[in-house]
């Protein structure tokens, strides 16, 4: 037996019943996207081939020759981690016709997964051919809100006004300009697959829920998880949890689940707060707060939680 083999039969060991995900990956400390992954894929289980499109997640878990997946993991392009998917759910379609498993083989749960970078922009269009030909996989959209992995970039879901290494706190209209972006569980939605819900951080029993009835489905599932990033937000790592919070509670990340293109349930939201509350503990809205606040640029984006508040419902006088 070589070291290597060795090597792995000692992490097997180390490894916990259950765990897909386990300690010795390099995340920042506070970080929401590592924290959701890691319940994700425990609930998912072992039985799970996992296509990980390039971005923190690939970095901080696969430095060679280490990693901290307990299972079938493939590093992909930016930009085709669903293609990949896709390739890997025909293949084992494949082989089953042709009889090249054992019969009481059981269909591995596959899953996709990106940053909103590698979901929204780059892989949109491996994404959205996936969705339209049905394949049966879970997509999951790790949301940051920027490139984090390359050194904060604006990407398409990048909020209004945020500063990022490309929308600086400059000129009249500091920070990501308004009327841009991409709403991804709406574009999935679009697609009339069999289930999309959003989820965050925040609350983590509602993300278990949503991972379960994920696997209890067959077809193409898109699950979109709110995961706040300290370093490139400007926060504190101990407010992870509480800027996910916020995010629900103002109204600027509604949490849903949609079938088939129509809202089937949505997260109240119990204890409703001014948008201030969401932007101030984050740096990246710091501008907005100086000597003279901008409350225009505040009301604007109060507006846009507004909005999500009437259209999803999320107030119980709504109901």
């Amino acid at each position: 037996m070589s070291a290597l083999d060795l090597l792995g039969v000692y992490s097997a060991r180390l490894t916990p019943p259950g765990e897909s995900v386990v300690s010795g990956h390099r995340a920042c400390q506070g970080c929401g996207e590592v924290l959701a992954m890691r319940l994700i894929h425990k609930e998912l289980g072992r039985n799970t081939i996992v296509c990980s499109a390039t971005g923190c997640m690939e970095i901080i878990t696969s430095s060679y020759p280490d990693t901290a997946w307990a299972v079938p993991w493939l590093h992909v392009a930016f930009e085709n981690s669903a293609a990949v998917a896709s390739g890997v759910e025909s293949a084992y379609k494949a082989m089953r016709r042709k009889g090249r498993l054992p019969e009481n083989a059981k269909k591995p749960t596959i899953v996709g997964m990106g940053g909103d970078g590698a979901t929204a922009d780059i892989g949109l269009q491996a994404l959205s051919g996936a969705l339209e030909r049905g394949h049966d996989f879970v997509y999951i959209c790790y949301d940051n809100e920027a490139y984090m992995n390359t050194g904060v970039q604006r990407s398409s879901a990048t909020p209004p006004a945020a500063r990022t290494a490309t929308t600086m706190p400059v000129g009249p209209n500091p920070g990501n300009i308004f009327g841009q972006g991409k709403n991804m569980p709406q574009l999935a939605m679009a697609h009339e697959i069999p289930y999309v819900a959003t989820a965050t951080v925040a609350d983590l029993r509602d993300l278990e829920y949503k991972v379960k009835k994920a696997m209890s489905i067959r077809g193409a599932r898109y699950i979109h998880i709110f995961v706040p990033c300290p370093l490139g937000w400007g926060a504190a790592s101990h407010d992870t949890i509480r800027l996910a919070r916020l995010a629900v509670e103002s109204g600027m990340f509604p949490v849903f689940e949609a079938v088939r293109g129509e809202v089937t349930g949505v997260s109240k939201i119990r204890r409703r707060v001014p948008v201030e509350d969401y932007l101030k503990p984050q740096k990246r809205f710091a501008h907005l707060f100086g000597k003279k606040p901008d409350l225009e640029t505040i009301a604007r984006l109060q507006a846009i939680a507004d909005r999500n508040i009437r259209r999803y419902g999320l107030l119980e006088q709504n109901t």
